[in-house]
């Protein structure tokens, strides 16, 4: 089910001083596994900057607000690393940008949902705007292909 990636025991990479912004931002109401830092072995994949936008074809969604572009751009997200040989596990760094503070915590609940049991590093920054003014935010990943699952 998109979204609800369950960890395995142990993954490839090291992710150092784990934490939820539940306990570090006790006033706000998040739910997002992060880590100070992550130390990967394998290919990297860097994904474009991901919008409220479906791949095929480029048409935006049809859904209004940040949330809803953040499913999107989520799912997105999921497509390219599969295609790529990767998947949400493998994600080591997130970068999201969002043109309106006040979207900042919904656009986070759904990233953390999806990055459940992750733990990437994660920065997030609050934008002038971004390449089309309906864009309301774009979520920009670093993963890897683990050595161990790495064909090439």
């Amino acid at each position: 089910m998109p979204g609800q990636n369950p960890m395995p025991e142990k993954t490839p990479h090291l992710r150092h001083r784990k934490f939820n912004t539940r306990d570090t931002y006790p006033e706000q109401d998040l739910d997002n596994d992060l880590c100070q830092v992550v130390v990967a072995r394998g290919t990297l994949v860097f994904v474009r900057g991901q919008v409220g936008q479906e791949l095929e074809g480029g048409a935006d969604i049809k859904e209004a607000g940040a949330a809803a572009q953040a499913e999107q751009a989520m799912r997105n997200l999921e497509q390219l690393l599969r295609e790529a040989g990767s998947d949400l596990r493998h994600i080591c760094r997130v970068q999201i940008y969002i043109t309106e503070r006040a979207d900042r915590d919904a656009v986070y609940r759904v990233v953390g949902k999806w990055l459940k049991g992750v733990h990437p590093v994660s920065t997030g920054l609050i934008v002038r705007g971004l390449a089309r003014p309906e864009w309301l935010m774009e979520i920009e990943a670093t993963a890897v292909i683990p050595e161990s699952e790495n064909a090439t």
